[in-house]
């Protein structure tokens, strides 16, 4: 196990459910100076795990861990955390609560500060769902986090972003004729078609027309959607995936007793330094979105990662992509935070 645990108890989420013992299991990078100033939380996206982060993890790299502490939070649902597929009765499986982003941010709030005593956090990154949980953290704790910077991440699942997680959703529900009484009998089997309508929507048409599959070693496009997509999502529990679904589909950083859904100020709350940096071309956390709520932020640097690797510009396959995210955040760690 290359991971810790944070033992969270008995924890009521935003629905009003009861989980028991309820648990994040996290890493961490570097080493936390005296101050306990020079920490970076790098939470996980949907279907990712701590291993996924650390691409971005690197001596000489923005997020060096030589220089800072770095704690990368798997998301419930992923299989690591509290999940369905790691939970007992009555909550395991189909039966798993809903759990929403601002649950998995309170829960990694309490493990910054009741584990290691942090009070101030220099930056919060993430791609995807990580994104979402960066912004997140800067609207619920806005005196604590100095910085964010979302990558290929939203600060709510807008409508066109809700269908196609729903597409995903109803990929896998169709193993059991959508009926609800057998959610429970879902195999990795019927991860099969999730994987393949998510490679319509991971990549830009331009990465296809371009053939850019057979960079990464593929000869023809049925091998690489085979092999990536459906391969991947089959390693995936079925019903971690609904739960991560779930949380993906209602996120948004208003929804909650501080902001009660007025989005606009929510972001406006957000006083961290903000360098946003969505995929130029991609299709459903798109850069219209991010900026579109930029204008309503502070401090917000508007970057798009010009890419025609789609929501895939910030997964760290593609060095360029790669290369820009980097040097974005090494630019915006050097600011101090009172400029």
């Amino acid at each position: 196990m290359d991971y810790e645990i944070f033992n969270l108890g008995d924890v009521t989420l935003q629905s009003g459910v009861i989980l028991p013992n309820a648990f994040l299991a996290y890493k961490t990078y570097g080493t936390l100076n005296a101050q306990k100033d020079n920490v970076i939380v790098y939470p996980t996206a949907f279907g990712d795990q701590h291993t996924q982060n650390e691409w971005l993890i690197g001596s000489e790299m923005a997020l060096d861990p030589d220089k800072y502490f770095i704690i990368v939070p798997n998301l419930l649902g992923n299989g690591l955390s509290s999940s369905p597929s790691n939970t007992a009765p009555p909550f395991d499986r189909a039966h798993f609560p809903k759990v929403t982003l601002y649950d998995n941010v309170s829960f990694q709030h309490r493990l910054v500060t009741e584990q290691f005593g942090i009070q101030k956090i220099a930056l919060v990154v993430g791609w995807s769902m990580g994104g979402i949980q960066a912004f997140q953290w800067g609207a619920s704790y806005p005196e604590m986090v100095e910085r964010i910077a979302p990558f290929a991440g939203i600060a709510k699942t807008w409508p066109h972003t809700f269908v196609v997680l729903d597409s995903l959703k109803a990929a896998l529900l169709a193993g059991v004729g959508f009926d609800s009484s057998k959610l429970n009998q879902l195999t990795s089997e019927d991860m099969r078609a999730v994987g393949r309508v998510y490679a319509g929507w991971g990549l830009s048409q331009a990465f296809y027309r371009e053939e850019l599959y057979r960079e990464l070693g593929f000869d023809s496009l049925e091998a690489f959607v085979t092999e990536v997509w459906e391969h991947s999502f089959m390693k995936m529990d079925p019903h971690n995936v609904l739960a991560m679904l779930e949380t993906g589909q209602h996120a948004d950083i208003s929804a909650n007793p501080s902001y009660n859904g007025d989005f606009e100020k929510a972001l406006k709350s957000i006083k961290a330094l903000a360098c946003i940096m969505p995929g130029s071309t991609d299709l459903f956390c798109s850069a219209d979105d991010n900026a579109y709520e930029a204008k309503f932020m502070p401090n917000a640097d508007f970057k798009p990662i010009p890419s025609i690797w789609g929501h895939f510009a910030g997964r760290g396959i593609n060095s360029a992509d790669n290369l820009f995210i980097d040097d974005n955040l090494k630019r915006l760690l050097a600011l101090s935070p009172h400029e």
